[in-house]
């Protein structure tokens, strides 16, 4: 069974930083989408940054490029993903998500069969 855990959020003011982890168990493909989504009142889970494990590929939202990166720790099975210059337009649930489909390159959470619990990031002004 695939498990998915996620840490890292808090709260911080604008233009700081914070540094999201999500440590996946049960996978037994050694290639597979995972990313990164972040959900408020308003939308509902999008996809912030999406990368295939396995291939070194990744796919940023428009609104995240420069400012987030994405890695991947093989031997902890951990993808971490590094906020830097946060906005209070990156307040949010983050949620990780790990699949085997196509879904680092949509970047849709229909793509994702597996979810953590979410941690909120909070940035405020």
């Amino acid at each position: 069974q695939v498990h998915v855990v996620e840490s890292g959020g808090g709260s911080v003011q604008a233009g700081g930083s914070l540094r999201l982890s999500c440590v996946v168990s049960g996978y037994t493909d050694s290639t597979y989408s995972m990313g990164w989504f972040r959900q408020t009142l308003e939308k509902w889970r999008e996809g912030v940054v999406g990368t295939y494990v396995g291939r070194g590929l990744t796919h940023y939202a428009d609104s995240v490029k420069g400012r987030f990166t994405i890695s991947h720790d093989n031997e902890k099975n951990t993808l971490y993903l590094q906020m830097n210059s946060l906005k209070p337009e990156d307040t949010g649930m983050y949620y990780c998500a790990a699949g085997s489909g196509p879904g680092w390159a949509t970047m849709s959470a229909n793509y994702f069969d597996y979810w953590g619990q979410g941690t909120q990031v909070t940035v405020s002004s």
